[in-house]
């Protein structure tokens, strides 16, 4: 993940604000989200496991810097690919080429695992599983050019995303859910256009698995396990979809993860959901953290050498991925 405040950009209501980007995004004009209700057999919460999310960010660590056209970038590939259709998921390996800002051709592959395909109503869960190939913020100028480990950006994301899956294994719901890992995030130009980034989520974007795919809506997770992490209400997310946004920060705090979920509004920032908003038109929020005394407006961590195991938090694992997961089976239920 990406982002330096400058410029402006036109909100809907033509406000003016700076942005964390590396051009000045307009947000993106989207759907309002669906609210109408749907019944649908009620299927209790189950418990999020924090110490098997912290497993499976672990293991994408083991193989190295997920680094495009790197051997264990392949590793974890085909390990992510298993290990969702071990979870009973139908999975799409959506390889695709991209042209890095660098000139080089990359390889990326989105990992698209449908639960329930069949099921008309549906909703997008996502997190990007390729990590930095440079420590570009790291302190120390020497480690600019190594690639960042990405426990935290990146794995964190993807962890807790997998831990969902288990659990929709095991404790099935009618509602259809796709859990979509994107590649090529992170390979973007530092201050450059904002085209550079999220190279997977562009081309997804453009390139859907389903023909006239539209889910209800989206929710994007970045950076959610690193200790202390604050998500705040990032403002395309606050744009295209305001009341799921405070229905979930709600449901965080009411759970008791209310020192995670904070009502700071916050700058818009170019992400995977911000392409997914403004070119495939699905409401989608990102939950990222976005600490107001970090020196970068990212977790110390960002971009540097320290994005290792050491910089996650099972306790930040547990706030996120109890919330999305009461999220995602409170909206089966139809009491979201």
């Amino acid at each position: 993940m990406f982002k330096n405040t400058r410029f402006i950009i036109l909100l809907l209501i033509a406000a003016i604000l700076f942005v964390d980007c590396k051009t000045d995004p307009k947000v993106p004009d989207t759907p309002k989200e669906d609210t109408a209700p749907v019944k649908r057999t009620q299927v209790r919460i189950p418990k999020f496991e924090r110490d098997s999310a912290y497993i499976y960010i672990e293991k994408q660590v083991s193989f190295g810097p997920r680094v495009p056209n790197t051997e264990p970038h392949q590793q974890c590939r085909d390990w992510l690919i298993e290990k969702m259709k071990s979870f009973g998921a139908d999975v799409i390996a959506q390889d695709f080429q991209a042209t890095a800002y660098t000139g080089e051709l990359l390889n990326g592959t989105n990992v698209i695992s449908q639960f329930n395909p069949e099921a008309t109503d549906r909703i997008m869960l996502c997190a990007h599983w390729d990590s930095r190939h440079i420590s570009d913020n790291d302190p120390n100028e020497e480690n600019h050019t190594l690639p960042v480990m990405g426990a935290d950006d990146g794995g964190s994301g993807v962890g807790v995303l997998m831990e969902i899956a288990r659990n929709l294994q095991n404790t099935p719901i009618e509602l259809g859910v796709d859990i979509i890992f994107f590649d090529l995030e992170d390979y973007g130009e530092s201050n450059g256009p904002e085209e550079t980034w999220c190279l997977g989520s562009q081309y997804w974007s453009r390139n859907q698995h389903r023909e006239n795919y539209k889910p209800k809506y989206g929710i994007l997770l970045d950076m959610v396990g690193a200790k202390d992490a604050q998500f705040t209400l990032e403002e395309i997310s606050m744009t295209v979809a305001p009341e799921l946004m405070r229905k979930i920060w709600k449901l965080g705090k009411g759970m008791g993860y209310g020192k995670y979920f904070v009502n700071d509004r916050t700058r818009p920032i170019i992400d995977d959901h911000y392409f997914i908003n403004k070119i495939a038109r699905i409401p989608t929020i990102d939950i990222i953290n976005k600490p107001r005394t970090s020196r970068t407006g990212f977790m110390e961590c960002w971009h540097t050498q320290c994005d290792d195991m050491t910089n996650i938090d099972k306790a930040t694992l547990q706030a996120v991925g109890q919330t999305v997961l009461a999220t995602v089976y409170r909206e089966n239920n139809g009491n979201l």
